[in-house]
């Protein structure tokens, strides 16, 4: 970076007028398939391009993770968001963007995508007062990028780049890998747990075991535990 010589005519002496340092962001690879990285470059800001294990941007000190209003429903839906939020949790400071709500409807109460409104209003409520991670809503791309400069327009310091997936406890494993089964939920696979203390003891449940705990559930699991490949 140049510096540059200037006459200050006041005191008569020479000064070195020291360059504004180019705002900079840190976007995962995969942001290259769409608009934002670029719409930032055309705004002067340099994009390093890095494989990042959790977020899509850090600006600063800050991780980001940016959702489009329908990626956020297929992974809050595929469970991939849940474990997401976790590896945010290992910051101090993170946010999570949901992009696109002038474009595309967040609550569909016409259950298009088979998620009532108020179980993704209750996810949201979780992320904020559980996990304690805000959430910003903006309206386009164009507006994601809006706030992406504002931050950086923040006191910047060092991040670190050596995040790593959060790892699951032995119940945490046991627990994923009943959720896994159609129709099986976070409660109802702890429940499971409990009774038959094993993924063996819940297989290996007689169907009319398995109703007592999750009713018309157990017809399903009962079938696809038995099911030939």
């Amino acid at each position: 970076m140049k510096t540059k010589e200037i006459f200050n005519i006041f005191s008569g002496k020479r000064v070195i007028e020291k360059p504004k340092e180019k705002k900079k962001i840190i976007a995962d690879y995969r942001e290259k398939n769409c608009l934002i990285p670029y719409e930032l470059m055309d705004l002067g800001v340099e994009v390093e391009f890095r494989e990042l294990k959790v977020g899509d941007y850090i600006a600063g000190d800050i991780i980001i993770e940016r959702k489009t209003v329908s990626d956020f429903i297929s992974s809050m839906l595929n469970r991939r968001l849940s474990n997401q939020i976790e590896d945010l949790k290992q910051y101090q400071d993170k946010l999570l963007i949901i992009e696109g709500i002038e474009e595309k409807e967040l609550y569909n109460d016409d259950n298009e995508t088979g998620v009532h409104a108020n179980a993704i209003r209750g996810f949201l409520l979780s992320v904020t007062l559980k996990h304690k991670i805000p959430i910003i809503f903006t309206k386009n791309s164009e507006d994601t990028v809006k706030y992406l400069l504002i931050l950086l327009n923040k006191k910047e310091n060092e991040i670190s780049l050596n995040a790593k997936k959060k790892g699951r406890n032995k119940k945490e494993q046991l627990q994923f890998i009943l959720e896994s089964f159609p129709g099986i939920g976070p409660k109802t696979a702890k429940r499971l747990l409990k009774e038959f203390k094993t993924i063996k003891g819940v297989i290996n449940a007689t169907k009319e075991e398995l109703k007592k705990i999750i009713g018309k559930k157990a017809e399903l699991l009962s079938e696809l535990t038995n099911r030939d490949y």
